[in-house]
């Protein structure tokens, strides 16, 4: 694996992959942080593409991505993974509509345990998912950091003039 730090408004990102794909971003702190392991080599040239990416972002310039990725997961994962893709940008879905996406309604635990694991937060959007009641729920980078994402979508949209709902919600 190869790997590049990046400071980003949520603060600092950890960004790993085999030069090829993107399998890994990780936070600094909280239940998805991600430590530089021992055989990692360090070659921030090898994610300018995907440093470049978060930066238009974050900047409110990027609604998708389009990077190589290359996360690894069960099956299952990777579907409720490649449902977390369909969420549209400033969107949010419950945990029971991304059971659905993926094919199970009754499995709405095992989808958030996937959603839990995601290994490409932020580029595989899973701090679009939230509770049923609409409150938010875990997330690897803290609340603070799922709090900022949906601000910063709902900012763009708003100022793009593509939001219509009022944002007085939980974030």
């Amino acid at each position: 694996m190869i790997y590049a730090r990046h400071e980003s408004p949520v603060g600092p990102l950890l960004l790993a992959g085999d030069g090829v794909a993107l399998k890994v971003i990780g936070f600094s702190e909280g239940k998805g942080r991600v430590d530089v392991q021992a055989d990692w080599q360090e070659r921030r040239d090898a994610f300018a593409d995907a440093i470049r990416q978060l930066d238009e972002y974050f900047a409110g310039a990027r609604r998708d991505f389009e990077l190589p990725l290359a996360p690894d997961g069960t099956p299952f994962q990777l579907r409720v993974w490649q449902a977390l893709l369909a969420i549209p940008y400033g969107a949010t879905w419950s945990y029971r509509e991304l059971a659905a996406a993926v094919g199970n309604v009754q499995a709405v635990r095992a989808v958030g345990l996937a959603n839990g694991r995601n290994p490409l937060p932020i580029v595989i959007p899973c701090h679009r998912v939230i509770g049923s009641d609409g409150s938010l729920t875990g997330y690897g980078g803290g609340l603070a950091t799922k709090r900022a994402l949906l601000a910063l979508e709902h900012r763009v949209l708003a100022n793009a003039g593509q939001l219509d709902l009022a944002l007085d919600g939980p974030f």
